[in-house]
């Protein structure tokens, strides 16, 4: 990729523990997988793979908006295992609405969904962020002073893991 620092290379799928920053499950990106069913996102189908050795164990997931999405939130749940992610304004499931408001929104629920509930928060003036969670599967806002709700400093929390971490040790 052009705008990136390395841009040539080889790409992995790849799943960072939050406290101990090391990788703990990747595999290569090797094109086209005969595996994956027809009618399942790769987004999906890459990130249920990288959790299956942590299924059952009462962890969190944080993704970003190339893999979160509402049917990705189904089945870690039943498996005891939340999700919590930025979801793209572009899948089908955001109502048009909010895909199309650039206008003045409040932090509020959208779409709720068993222990799943996608969110809306206004950070800046003209952007809106959507955001998925079953691990908070209610709005709330925090009492600090930047009232950020709960969702929002969960992911800020335990977003960094492959980004900062790994793609920093790997080009020194």
């Amino acid at each position: 990729m052009g705008s990136k620092p390395d841009k040539y290379g080889q790409k992995f799928w790849l799943a960072v523990d939050k406290e101990s920053k090391y990788t703990v499950n990747g595999f290569p990106y090797l094109g086209k997988d005969d595996q994956r069913p027809t009618n399942q996102r790769l987004g999906d189908h890459v990130v249920m793979k990288l959790m299956q050795p942590y299924l059952n164990k009462g962890r969190n997931v944080t993704c970003d908006n190339f893999f979160t999405s509402l049917a990705l939130a189904e089945p870690p749940e039943k498996k005891r295992t939340s999700i919590v992610g930025i979801v793209n304004r572009a899948r089908k499931e955001i109502p048009t609405k909010i895909k199309t408001a650039r206008d003045e929104l409040y932090s509020t629920t959208i779409l709720k969904k068993g222990n799943t509930s996608l969110m809306v928060y206004q950070g800046k003036p003209t952007k809106n962020v959507i955001l998925m969670s079953t691990m908070n599967p209610v709005v709330q806002i925090g009492t600090d002073t930047k009232t950020k709700p709960d969702t929002i400093k969960v992911y800020n929390d335990s977003k960094y893991g492959v980004p900062r971490c790994i793609d920093q040790m790997c080009r020194k």
